[in-house]
């Protein structure tokens, strides 16, 4: 297998053992023992070996939820199971929504991690081929390759289209994810630069101390590490266009000299002994509010406003759900031929109605993972509310712990009241042997006691009685169970309460 899978647990013990059962395997490991040791590692020059992530969620300093959402900033998009011994609803939940591809439960069985592990790398390889092809394949691209008949993307594609025919500055604006990158490449794509570069920079994803090499260049030798001549974004894109996506990342002593590239048409090369003159369409693109960013004085008033000539506006997925069925089908279209199967699967009508339900703060980027993952994992031929359990989880409130880390029927429901001023009562027939309700007839969340005592039965019944399992399995001790047991009435012999026996 190429790539390496990293551990990331606080625990020594925890570690060697996930360790051992990913060698066993057949898979290498890498171990480090906290959320920012993992940063660093993702951060390194190992992070190319990685290809999963399994994560302990609690841990102290940064903590597992805190290493999903760095990652997200970061834009590192590796397939992150997520571990805990707090199987909670609402631990489950925090982990998908930050991005988390898969949950088991400490100490998860070696099946149901062998099982997680397995389905990240099918899904991680077959994302790899869709891109490689989507490289492969890569032409002009205009506003008539964009996947919407939404209203709200009506203006962006009209404001698009005229920015296409001049070369001033523009300023697309708008949460990650939502194709602020697809909208300039149109915008490139439109115009009479189409046949020229177009050279993207993340500008939140390089150091502080080589975003100005990297954007401006420098000469062999300029400082330690510089073994030879780099030319710099802005030349590598001369008579094209450059596209700064996060903007509003760059450190204020770089904009200080990109205020210059841009009103003069010039570079500085670190280094550098002449200036360097370049003819660029420049579009920036950013997911922070900029002027609220000028108030902060971290970013330069002059610069927004020299770079916010003409900004454009790309609404969240939330805004725009009649897209949802076509960026759907568009992305089963892709990835269905890369896919194990090699087939191209319905979605049925349940699935896309949660899939439209759902904000997608990810917006289409998540969208994306969502469809691919269900694809790749799908045995039928028709995509289900099954396929999509992060987005079942948050959208219905139903949350399956899964496998043999917890009993395989053990799931926590949540029955949202259907008016805040009315609740309405859970429906009974929702709740199925194995499940757990969590609001109670007036639409409350249930005192945390009673969820606990019915936990305790159900993993009693689960195991036929055996206390040593029922406590493995619940992730306490021996002596903690007893007590529970015990507070709560209940004879460890039989289960049963002991007030209602008497």
């Amino acid at each position: 297998m190429a790539g390496s899978i990293l551990i990331v647990d606080d625990d020594p013990v925890q570690r060697r053992l996930v360790d051992a059962a990913v060698t066993k395997f057949g898979h290498t490991a890498i171990t480090v023992d906290g959320g920012e040791a993992a940063l660093r590692m993702l951060d390194g020059p190992r992070a190319g070996e990685i290809c999963v992530i399994i994560l302990d969620l609690s841990m102290p300093g940064l903590d597992g939820i805190g290493v999903l959402k760095a990652m997200r900033e970061r834009g590192i998009a590796l397939p992150v199971i997520v571990q805990t011994a707090q199987g909670g609803i609402e631990t489950v939940v925090s982990a998908m929504r930050n991005g988390a591809f898969d949950f088991v439960v400490k100490p998860a069985s070696p099946d149901r991690l062998a099982a997680a592990i397995d389905n990240a790398l099918k899904v991680e390889a077959v994302e790899d081929q869709v891109r490689r092809t989507a490289r492969r394949g890569s032409g002009l691209l205009t506003f008539r390759d964009m996947v919407t008949r939404s209203p709200a993307m009506d203006r962006v594609i009209r404001l698009g289209q005229k920015a296409a025919a001049s070369n001033i500055p523009i300023l697309i604006e708008g949460e990650s994810g939502v194709g602020k990158e697809l909208v300039a490449r149109a915008i490139q794509g439109s115009g009479d630069r189409r046949s020229k570069p177009f050279v993207t920079v993340n500008c939140g994803a390089i150091p502080d101390n080589l975003v100005e090499s990297i954007l401006f260049g420098h000469e062999k030798g300029s400082f330690t590490g510089a073994t030879e001549k780099h030319p710099g974004k802005f030349v590598e894109a001369n008579h094209g266009t450059l596209f700064l996506d996060e903007i509003g990342d760059l450190p204020l002593d770089v904009q200080v000299k990109l205020l210059r590239a841009v009103q003069e048409g010039e570079v500085d090369p670190v280094g550098g002994r002449a200036t360097v003159k370049v003819d660029i369409r420049l579009i920036s693109a950013t997911h922070r509010n900029l002027l609220q960013q000028v108030k902060d004085s971290k970013f330069r008033e002059d610069l927004f406003y020299r770079l916010n000539v003409y900004p454009i506006f790309v609404p969240p997925l939330r805004d725009r759900r009649d897209d949802i069925p076509l960026l759907v089908s568009h992305f089963i279209s892709r990835v269905a031929p890369a896919s194990p199967h090699g087939r191209i699967p319905m979605i049925s009508e349940g699935a896309l109605a949660l899939l439209q339900a759902y904000d997608w703060p990810g917006n289409i980027r998540q969208l994306e993972n969502a469809v691919f993952r269900a694809c790749v994992l799908s045995e039928g031929d028709i995509l289900t509310e099954d396929e999509f359990p992060q987005i079942r989880a948050q959208v219905e409130g139903v949350v399956d712990l899964g496998g043999e880390a917890v009993p395989a029927a053990a799931k926590i429901v949540v029955d949202r009241p259907t008016s805040a001023a009315a609740p309405q009562p859970p429906a009974p027939e929702r709740l199925r042997p194995g499940m757990l309700r969590a609001l109670d007839e007036r639409g409350n969340v249930r005192a945390l006691a009673d969820v606990e005592l019915e936990m305790i039965r159900l993993a009693i019944d689960h195991y036929n009685g055996q206390m040593s399992e029922v406590a493995r399995r619940l992730g306490i001790g021996r002596s903690t169970l007893y007590r529970k047991l015990k507070e709560y009435g209940i004879d460890p012999e039989t289960g049963r309460s002991e007030r209602l026996a008497s």
